[in-house]
């Protein structure tokens, strides 16, 4: 299994029952050991009624008490060996199981990093969510049928030779009854895996409006316009509702079936071997051997209709892993790749007329945060365009290149559990070392130490969450930052951005959730921290914009104006209305942060829309 984690190899991609398929021959050596102690076992418990037979015939008759103790004996020993079969087939089956959920959760994990930033763009959380909880353990499940699947299709023929034995009659209806059988669940089969697809569609669209509910809610909280989605989402709960009640009145009726015709086809049996018996065709022992061998039947015929129920579901799930794996990331250019400028260059935006000179820090203006964030996407390569970095197509450039040397940082980047110093530092070393000169803040763990981390912190004016974390740069933060409010979560993934110091940083409203005067401290630190390096921001905050040197003010996507800040607001009206209402949007906002001031610039008013614990927490920390 370690292989499987660590090397998955290459998944047949052409069809969900290949790719079952590849999960077999994947692990082909196990799979033949699985299906070798199932057919085993099977087989083997068959044994207990023959033996039982002969110790009746032979047995039961006065002065034959050794020919008893040896049928006994082998009663016990057969019983001893069946159970060691089940153990070793439970085991093997368990690791092949276990080998298919973690060889299909790594190619899955390996597919959504290839697809990079494409993926929020193709597919949805909530997709991720029901792949990941669902759809990997029914696959695993699928794999099943490789061992006593295998073994019921033999232990059937095996029953059916040793009815022969007896009665050619007997074997001739479990020959033709078990078929039968199999005949009267196929259309249930069958129905059971569309109420499956759809329920699966379902299912992954509510996950969907869930994780985007409850990512959205400080803004909703804010609008106001919780309780509509809240509605809505109901809505979607209660379909889905009514899609698992028709999925579970198919497997209702699979499952009793499963259950019932096997008993009526042993009591069929039964009642035809006792007729025999009483007419003297078979002896007692043989009846005994005979109701014994369908009673073991019931086994495999059991094993039949689940390995059918599971192929059906695992078929649903593995076309969703196949839709997901044939996903494409964004096209890497034409041609071969090529390297970047050899010194910072500038990058031009075609599609807007954008051009971010080098080592200068460039604000991006426009009215529809939108449009801001699409020229971002273009300039960090997130989106397919013409832009160019020092006169070549950014899109022929390297891809690792240009996303070693070009970052963008918006509202939405994650935030992984670990310690605060861990989760600013991210790939860096968090590792406390003193820089010369530089003098530590504060005292004890909250101490702000001389180290990149405490000055990225400085820079993004997060000085107030060291302080008001209990064990300051070492208090451990939730995954998302969770048990921070709003601005602090903002002001950590810009403390994290300014650590990393890329040769180009593309910061979309990197202070939309802060107050007045924490914004200007961002905007100044922002400043002196990136001293020299191409910097590009967007945002209306005039604190931040009047520390930019260059600003382009944008309309329907293209640039409508250019030049500084006190210029735009002299000689454009459009552009000093848009400033003077200290603009910015709800969809920009990741919360505000209640634990930094009240007011907001242009005179609104910014509150905290989030009441929940953790966040009630973080503001009576930072007190």
């Amino acid at each position: 299994m370690t292989d499987s984690v660590m090397n998955p190899g290459t998944p047949d991609r052409r069809s969900a029952g290949r790719y079952l398929w590849w999960l077999v021959a994947s692990q082909r050596h196990r799979v033949a050991a699985g299906a070798l102690l199932g057919s085993l076992w099977m087989v083997c418990l068959t044994l207990p009624p023959y033996v039982l037979s002969r110790a009746i015939d032979d047995g039961l008759r006065p002065g034959r008490t050794a020919a008893l103790a040896g049928w006994a004996g082998a009663l016990l020993g057969v019983g001893v060996l069946n159970a060691w079969l089940a153990i070793m087939r439970h085991r093997t089956m368990t690791r092949i199981r276990m080998d298919a959920a973690f060889r299909t959760v790594r190619v899955v994990a390996d597919q959504t990093t290839r697809l990079g930033a494409a993926l929020p763009r193709r597919v949805t959380a909530g997709e991720i969510v029901t792949i990941g909880m669902g759809d990997v353990q029914t696959i695993s499940q699928t794999l099943t049928i490789t061992g006593p699947g295998v073994g019921a299709v033999l232990a059937y023929i095996v029953v059916a030779a040793l009815l022969l034995s007896v009665s050619w009659l007997l074997a001739l209806v479990v020959l033709l009854g078990v078929p039968l059988l199999a005949v009267v669940l196929g259309p249930l089969l069958e129905r059971l895996r569309d109420r499956e697809t759809a329920y699966r569609e379902h299912q992954g669209a509510l996950a969907a409006r869930f994780v985007d509910l409850a990512g959205g809610l400080r803004v909703l909280n804010g609008l106001g316009g919780k309780e509509v989605f809240a509605e809505r989402y109901r809505q979607g709960s209660r379909a889905l509702q009514a899609e698992g009640y028709r999925v579970g009145s198919v497997t209702s009726w699979i499952q009793a079936l499963g259950l019932g015709l096997p008993t009526l086809f042993l009591a069929a049996v039964t009642w035809l071997a006792a007729r025999m018996a009483a007419q003297g065709t078979i002896s007692v022992g043989e009846l005994v051997a005979v109701y014994g061998y369908v009673a073991v039947l019931v086994v495999p015929v059991l094993f039949f209709i689940e390995g059918g129920y599971d192929l059906s579901r695992g078929l649903v799930a593995a076309r969703r892993v196949i839709r997901l794996l044939d996903l494409e990331p964004d096209p890497a250019g034409s041609g071969a790749a090529l390297d970047g400028p050899g010194s910072p260059s500038v990058l031009r935006d075609a599609d807007s007329g954008v051009e971010v000179a080098p080592g200068e820090l460039t604000a991006l203006v426009s009215a529809r945060p939108s449009e801001t964030a699409a020229v971002v996407d273009r300039l960090g390569r997130f989106a397919e365009s013409a832009a160019t970095w020092g006169g070549v197509r950014l899109g022929d450039v390297d891809l690792a290149q240009v996303r070693e040397r070009i970052m963008v940082a918006d509202n939405e980047a994650y935030l992984f559990s670990g310690t605060l110093r861990e989760v600013v530092a991210g790939r860096a070393d968090p590792a406390p070392l003193d820089e010369p000169g530089v003098r530590a803040e504060g005292a004890g763990p909250h101490a702000l130490d001389g180290t990149a981390v405490g000055r990225a912190l400085r820079a993004a004016a997060a000085q107030d969450i060291v302080l008001g974390l209990p064990k300051g740069l070492d208090s451990r933060i939730d995954a998302q930052g969770r048990n921070l409010s709003g601005g602090q979560r903002q002001r950590v993934r810009l403390a994290r951005v300014l650590l990393a110091d890329p040769e180009v940083l593309l910061a979309v409203e990197p202070t939309s959730a802060v107050d007045a005067h924490t914004e200007a401290a961002v905007a100044d630190g922002l400043r002196a921290f990136r001293a020299g390096r191409t910097t590009v921001v967007t945002g209306t905050s005039p604190l931040l914009l009047n520390r930019a040197d260059t600003v382009y003010y944008l309309e329907d996507g293209r640039v409508a104006a250019v030049g500084g800040h006190g210029e735009l607001l002299r000689g454009n009206p459009g552009y000093r209305s848009l400033v003077a209402r200290g603009g910015g949007s709800p969809e920009s906002a990741d919360g505000i942060d209640s634990t930094d001031a009240s007011s907001a610039p242009g005179g609104g008013s910014r509150t905290d829309t989030d009441d929940g614990p953790s966040d009630v927490r973080s503001q009576e920390a930072a007190r």
